[in-house]
């Protein structure tokens, strides 16, 4: 098991699917595919991990409010990784989250026992959580898994069709 340095998220439509393509440590590449059933099982646990990072002095809907467009603002285009010939391939399965006060570690598996763990602080996670909120939009899938501090931040249209994002 690696852990991913960078990655790049895209919505193909032939597939249906999140594709995830990864940098690992090793400078090596890997692709993971999300599927719409298995990030509805994640999302909630993502928004539930930013909730609990949240200052009691301030309303909980704002103050996430707040930090999510402090986090889109910050958001930088970069070069996409680069998908190499040879990289593995994969549907991820399952996601075992191990939270600590800091830091959100990721760790996506597929089926036949590969394994590449993400690890995320807040902002950054925030920001992922806007490119596959993004994405979601493009891709028309349901958007009730959204909370509102995400969800009223704009749809597709106001963001253009991209399908990729990094």
């Amino acid at each position: 098991m690696k852990e991913l340095q960078r990655l790049t998220t895209e919505y193909v439509e032939a597939e249906d699917r999140i594709r995830i393509s990864g940098e690992l440590t090793s400078s090596e590449t890997v692709v993971m595919w999300l599927s719409q059933r298995l990030l509805l099982r994640l999302l909630p646990h993502l928004f539930l991990w930013l909730e609990k990072q949240s200052n009691d002095n301030i309303p909980m809907e704002i103050e996430q409010s707040f930090a999510q467009d402090a986090a889109k603002a910050n958001l930088t285009p970069e070069t996409p990784v680069q998908r190499l010939t040879g990289s593995q391939e994969w549907l991820v399965g399952a996601v075992d989250l191990t939270p600590n006060s800091n830091t959100l570690a990721m760790s996506f598996r597929s089926q036949t026992g590969q394994r590449e763990t993400l690890a995320l602080q807040a902002v950054p996670l925030r920001q992922w959580l806007e490119i596959i909120h993004t994405l979601w939009a493009v891709a028309e899938w349901p958007s009730h898994v959204w909370p509102e501090w995400i969800a009223s931040k704009g749809d597709a249209s106001e963001l253009g069709h991209a399908s990729r994002l990094h």
